[in-house]
């Protein structure tokens, strides 16, 4: 394993992999005060990037490392393949590399607590592919995360159209469309053993944030002029998959914190206030007080909802918040 510092809290790890056959990159940001050779843990939060990026995404589209410069937590935002969709491929039932949920709840962060003394509280948030791999990962491995965000994701795959969008993205990165999870109908087993919606009662106990917008109209975050592109039908995507996981997670009595807001395009600027609009939920998973962190409301947050917004029930119990922009 190779280490490149930039910086006091920025370090870029090279880790060689055995279940992805690579060598895998992995961008941590580090409290104040950290040592390796420290008596104590810190918390950790997980941060996961979009399809068709990488593992600089986080820092090179948002001010993650400014917005938590105060943050007493390890931020670890990892590789995960432009197209590895947080799953161990089933490759024709062969299984084998790529297989990146093992290399990251295994041996990444065995490798964190090992020997950069992360610590057993964690909290996972992700954006579009990451935001579907943030909520499996909660979903699947029970007790491991306190808090997910899902910014903009696929929260139930199997959901009518939702399989042959998911191989149709597969294929436009050059990868076999059945090679992640075989065929929808002869391994359904399979897609459901990485269906979040399929494992919801697993999420209790989880503070849960989900949001997208509704339709893929530019919104008020985008600058005038905004052309549309058929990449911001991911967010009435996202959102047509979000009540369905709402749904399930209330019948488990489960009550997530999610926000439909209507325009807004499958873009940077909406999942940076996503995420500051989620931060306290993260610092209160993550045992620290909520004093000093940015305000889910401030100007970089995008502002609050409107005056004119329109709080409905679309699926929601007391205690959730949705918001419906009109």
């Amino acid at each position: 394993m190779k280490e490149r510092w930039f910086g006091l809290r920025m370090v870029d790890l090279t880790i060689s992999s055995p279940a992805v056959d690579a060598r895998l990159p992995v961008r941590v940001l580090v409290p104040r005060g950290w040592s390796k050779n420290a008596d104590r843990t810190w918390p950790v939060l997980y941060l996961l990037h979009g399809g068709a990026d990488d593992y600089t995404s986080w820092t090179r589209m948002t001010g993650i490392a400014e917005i938590t410069e105060d943050l007493d937590a390890i931020v670890v935002m990892p590789e995960a393949g432009r197209a590895g969709n947080y799953s161990d491929w089933y490759n024709g039932g062969r299984g084998g590399p790529p297989r990146w949920e093992t290399f990251h709840l295994k041996e990444l962060r065995r490798l964190l607590e090992t020997g950069y003394r992360a610590g057993t509280r964690r909290a996972v948030a992700g954006l579009s592919m990451g935001a579907y791999g943030a909520m499996k990962y909660a979903a699947r491995h029970r007790g491991m995360f306190r808090f997910v965000g899902a910014y903009s994701g696929v929260m139930s795959t199997r959901l009518p159209g939702i399989p042959d969008l998911i191989m149709n993205a597969q294929a436009a990165e050059g990868a076999d469309p059945k090679a992640l999870w075989g065929d929808p109908v002869r391994n359904r087993t399979v897609w459901k053993a990485n269906d979040p919606a399929a494992h919801a009662g697993n999420l209790k106990g989880v503070g849960v944030y989900i949001s997208s917008g509704t339709t893929s109209l530019p919104g008020e975050l985008d600058p005038p002029g905004t052309p549309w592109s058929p990449a911001h039908l991911s967010e009435p995507v996202s959102a047509y998959t979000t009540k369905d996981l709402v749904a399930r997670l209330r019948l488990h009595g489960i009550k997530p914190t999610v926000h439909l807001y209507k325009d807004g395009t499958h873009s940077w600027p909406y999942w940076q206030r996503e995420f500051i609009r989620s931060y306290p939920m993260i610092l209160d998973a993550l045992g620290l007080p909520r004093d000093g962190g940015p305000s889910p409301l401030d100007d970089s947050s995008g502002g609050p909802p409107s005056l004119g917004a329109d709080r409905r029930d679309a699926g929601a119990g007391p205690g959730e918040e949705v918001w419906q922009h009109r």
